[in-house]
Protein backbone atom coordinates (compact mmCIF):
# COMPACT_ATOMS: atom_id res chain seq x y z
CA UNK A 1 0.00 0.00 0.00
CA UNK A 2 2.84 2.43 0.78
CA UNK A 3 4.42 1.76 -2.62
CA UNK A 4 1.11 2.31 -4.42
CA UNK A 5 0.52 5.57 -2.54
CA UNK A 6 4.01 6.86 -3.33
CA UNK A 7 3.60 5.85 -6.98
CA UNK A 8 0.32 7.76 -7.23
CA UNK A 9 2.04 10.80 -5.71
CA UNK A 10 5.02 10.40 -8.11
CA UNK A 11 7.57 10.07 -5.29
CA UNK A 12 10.71 8.05 -5.81
CA UNK A 13 11.72 5.49 -3.23
CA UNK A 14 14.14 2.70 -2.51
CA UNK A 15 12.80 -0.72 -1.63
CA UNK A 16 14.70 -2.78 0.92
CA UNK A 17 13.41 -6.34 1.15
CA UNK A 18 14.50 -7.70 4.53
CA UNK A 19 14.08 -11.28 3.31
CA UNK A 20 16.66 -10.58 0.61
CA UNK A 21 18.83 -8.28 2.75
CA UNK A 22 18.64 -9.68 6.30
CA UNK A 23 21.72 -7.69 7.28
CA UNK A 24 19.51 -4.57 7.17
CA UNK A 25 17.06 -5.88 9.80
CA UNK A 26 19.06 -4.24 12.58
CA UNK A 27 18.86 -0.93 10.72
CA UNK A 28 15.07 -1.23 10.38
CA UNK A 29 14.74 -2.08 14.06
CA UNK A 30 16.99 0.82 15.05
CA UNK A 31 14.98 3.28 12.96
CA UNK A 32 11.50 2.13 13.92
CA UNK A 33 11.92 0.53 17.33
CA UNK A 34 9.76 -2.35 16.10
CA UNK A 35 9.96 -5.43 13.93
CA UNK A 36 6.89 -4.34 11.98
CA UNK A 37 7.09 -3.67 8.24
CA UNK A 38 6.92 -1.61 6.22
CA UNK A 39 9.21 1.00 7.68
CA UNK A 40 9.11 4.16 5.59
CA UNK A 41 11.88 6.71 6.01
CA UNK A 42 11.00 10.11 4.57
CA UNK A 43 14.00 12.39 4.15
CA UNK A 44 12.98 16.05 4.17
CA UNK A 45 14.61 18.93 2.27
CA UNK A 46 16.57 19.87 5.41
CA UNK A 47 17.90 16.26 5.62
CA UNK A 48 15.80 15.51 8.72
CA UNK A 49 14.01 12.17 8.59
CA UNK A 50 10.56 11.01 9.60
CA UNK A 51 10.07 7.33 10.34
CA UNK A 52 6.65 5.82 9.65
CA UNK A 53 5.85 2.26 10.71
CA UNK A 54 3.20 0.32 8.81
CA UNK A 55 0.77 1.84 6.35
CA UNK A 56 -0.18 4.95 8.25
CA UNK A 57 -1.66 7.42 5.78
CA UNK A 58 -2.32 10.04 8.47
CA UNK A 59 1.46 10.26 9.03
CA UNK A 60 2.67 9.46 5.51
CA UNK A 61 0.63 12.08 3.63
CA UNK A 62 1.89 15.11 5.58
CA UNK A 63 5.44 13.70 5.69
CA UNK A 64 5.74 13.72 1.91
CA UNK A 65 3.82 16.97 1.39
Amino acid sequence: MVKKYLDVKNHTYEIVNLDEQPERQAEALSLSGALTVPVTVVTKHDDSREIIVGYNLSKLAPAIA
